[in-house]
């Protein structure tokens, strides 16, 4: 069993250190900061609406560096938003598949809770579907059984074998986070910015 144990907490302490780097700081102007996730090495960001609110927020990377971001995209209904900065050559994430996701697995969600960069939390996938009734979500959501704060918003989710498979959202309840599939993020990048959007979609 300490085999089995040390063996997980070696993989996952290897997922958290490969997806840091492609985490970074979005400010819009209010106080705190909230996350956003690298998708492209030329400076393609994905965040959440209620993170940026249609604003061109400033984006500080993981290596320090904070540059002007420029919002791309905007959808409310499905939280998401797209920024890009002038910047090259930054780390990103292996995508995943959202749908390929069931209940018991682990995942690692990356933010800046509080204001405590690149902090991490895990835990394991109750469900993948429609939102609670009442949530003001258009598509299906993550719900996973871990703890999610402010600051965590916009930041990624990651598999236990590092791919990048949900944007972080929102809490709904003490022990639920929620975050927005991969495959939701795709369809927003194709339908709002098109041949702009540098990932495989």
């Amino acid at each position: 069993m300490s085999e089995l144990l040390s063996n997980l907490d070696s993989q996952m302490s290897a997922v958290v250190s490969r997806a840091r780097p492609s985490l970074v700081q979005v400010h819009n102007g209010r106080r705190g900061n909230g996350a956003g996730t690298i998708l492209h090495t030329d400076g393609l960001i994905i965040t959440n609406a209620h993170v940026v609110r249609r604003k061109s927020p400033e984006v500080t990377l993981w290596d320090g560096r904070t540059l002007p971001g420029r919002l791309l995209a905007y959808d409310e209904k499905r939280d998401l938003a797209a920024v890009s900065v002038e910047a090259t050559g930054l780390p990103t994430i292996p995508l995943g598949n959202g749908r390929e996701l069931r209940p018991g697995q682990w995942v690692v969600a990356l933010g800046h809770p509080w204001g405590v960069t690149g902090a991490t939390t895990a835990g394991m996938i109750i469900s993948v579907g429609r939102p609670v009734e009442g949530l003001p979500f258009d598509g299906d959501l993550i719900q996973v059984g871990l703890h999610l704060r402010p600051g965590h918003s916009g930041g990624p989710m990651v598999d236990s074998d590092g791919r990048l498979v949900g944007i972080n959202t929102m809490i709904a309840g003490p022990d639920i986070g929620l975050a927005v599939p991969i495959q939701t993020v795709k369809r927003f990048l194709k339908e709002r910015i098109g041949s702009e959007a540098k990932v495989v979609i």
